[in-house]
Parts: C-alpha cells; structure tokens; sequence
C-alpha cells in the first residue's frame, strides 16, 4: 500500500519520527510540494497510484482527484480540511479525515501570551535592556511603554468552543470577566464571571477581543470598519484562529489612530504574509508566523491521531470522517 505525505515538514522538520506510519505501507514523506493554480502537475505525479494521501497545505482539487483513481484515503495534517474538494471525494468514494482538538492547550496558551505581550512589553524592554538604557539610567526602573494589568478588565470572546472556553479559563485565572458570543451557547458554562451576550454588546465592552471561531461566510470580515466603531477606546484584539476574520485595511487604519490601542496576530489572510500587508507598517501590531498548532506536544498529538485515523480506516472503523 503506497502511502505519500506530501508537505511533511512543518508538523515534523525531524523531532518526531514517521515509524508508526511506515508500519502501515510503502511511506515517501516530501517536506514541500510546490503547486500553482492551474498547475498541479507536480502534485498528481507525487500521488500517483497511492492509496493513502496526507495533506497539511497542499490542496487536492477536483483535478487532482479524478486523476487519483487508486486513492482510497486522505488524512489532512489539520483541523480545517477546506484543502481538499470534499464533494468530490464524496463521490469517488474517498474517505476524508482531519484531526480535531489536538492543540487545543498551545493555542488557547498563545492567545494569553500574545495579549500578555501587549500589556507587559517583555521583549522590548529586555532588547532595552541589552542596549544599555537601563545601566544608564538615572532612575532605578523604567518603562518604554504603558503597562496594563487585566484583573478587573473584560475579555470578549467570539468563538466559545473548545479553545474559546479553554482562553477563558486563563483569563479568568488573571481575574478578567468574560463575555462570549456563540452560535450555539452552552448556558450550563455561565458563571459570575463568565455570561454570553450579542455582539455589539461584546464590542462596546470588552477591553480585549479574542477570535476563537471558525472561518465561515457569516464571519469572514467580522472585525471590519463598522465592528470596530463600535468597540471602546483603546481596545486590544488578538486573533489566532483564521487570517480572514479580519479585514486588514480596516484594522490597520484602526491602529494609526488610536482607536485600537494594540493588535496581535498569528494569522493574516494570505500566507505567507505579503509584504504589502497594510499590518506589517501599523502602529503597535505584533505579528508572527502562524506557530499556535505547532508546540512539539501538540504535533505528537496531531501525529498520533493521524495514524489512529488511518488505522481505523484500515480497520473497516473510520474515525474524524469530514467526507
């Protein structure tokens, strides 16, 4: 049974071994599989007669589909699997699975330190440090920045699943008062500290937004020009879900004037960013490159449920099936 990885290297650059899914069949792993829309040659000779495909990024359209007649099996290396053209999967046969709730932990962890980063400076005021400016001070501290301390502050929540509800916990543990907006609200989850309420009540309230929810029309844009009038003074957002939610030109005017006092991203709409991404020239934004999923804890577990989710399917018993 041929078994192909066709992007392998970012859940494993060489810190996790590939030996549970060699046990399974004939495995070639590619770090990188170079495509272009319109061409995807490199892709169908990369799969050719295989019948087992995992996938993190690179995409597996109809095309490439209907030239794949021996696949059987597609493990997308995520939670979001709109990689793949899953109606046509459908109806070939083809079995489709994700990996659901493996960094659950890491991310929820990276949006608590990308908001912690905005209200302590850490890492300007150490590179402050190394300069000298503290050696030459006249005082016994300083601070090149405002510093926000969160007890007693409101954390608005979009998005209040699995890593919503797991963000909120930190905060709360930092004596922070959460509202959260759902689709579907767990009343059973309510607390003192914790209520769901409407959008434009989260916005006029919350003194740090938190996107947590998935990436669908309805929320493509949702912190937009018309959100963001309606949020407070000096609101700080943070966003590690999807690039998307976002409409950058709106965010980053936002920032030149003030009215958002900070944001903090690990997701843009276009990645790799591109360097005329309006974010990468506004005031006060913190950017990095899309490392939420990747703690080595958390692509153990993703490997893992990887290989469970293809032995069960050879097990006659699929799990995480999104086809």
């Amino acid at each position: 049974m041929k078994i192909v990885v066709l992007d392998g290297y970012t859940l494993n650059p060489g810190d996790i071994s590939w030996s549970r899914l060699e046990r399974l069949g004939e495995l070639t792993v590619y770090d990188r599989t170079a495509y272009h829309a319109g061409n995807e040659d490199l892709i169908m000779e990369r799969i050719d007669r295989a019948e087992i495909i995992f996938t993190n990024k690179t995409p597996l359209s109809r095309t490439v589909l209907e030239n794949a007649p021996d696949l059987k099996f597609i493990g997308v290396l995520a939670t979001g699997y709109n990689i793949v053209d899953v109606e046509v999967a459908k109806e070939r046969g083809i079995v489709v699975t994700n990996i659901p709730a493996y960094g659950t932990n890491f991310v929820a962890q990276m949006a608590i330190a990308l908001l912690l980063e905005m209200c302590c400076h850490v890492w300007p005021h150490s590179e402050s440090v190394r300069r000298g400016e503290w050696s030459g001070n006249p005082d016994w501290c300083y601070w090149n920045y405002p510093l926000i301390e969160l007890a007693g502050k409101t954390m608005g929540i979009i998005g209040y699943g699995r890593i919503g509800q797991a963000t909120g916990r930190i905060a709360q543990a930092l004596g922070m008062r959460i509202l959260a907006v759902d689709s579907n609200p767990d009343p059973s989850l309510e607390s003192p500290d914790m209520k769901y309420a409407d959008m434009d009540t989260l916005l006029a309230e919350s003194d740090a937004i938190m996107l947590h929810c998935p990436l669908f029309e309805n929320t493509k844009g949702i912190i937009n020009k018309q959100s963001i009038a309606k949020m407070k003074p000096g609101v700080m957002i943070v966003n590690n879900a999807r690039g998307p939610l976002i409409v950058e030109e709106d965010l980053a005017e936002a920032l030149n004037s003030g009215k958002v006092a900070g944001a903090a991203l690990d997701v843009v709409s276009t990645e790799p960013i591109q360097m005329d991404n309006p974010l990468l020239q506004a005031k006060n934004c913190i950017i990095t490159p899309h490392i939420s999923w990747a703690s080595l804890e958390a692509r153990i577990r993703l490997m893992d449920l990887a290989v469970r989710n293809l032995e069960q399917f050879l097990a006659g018993f699929p799990e995480n099936v999104v086809s």
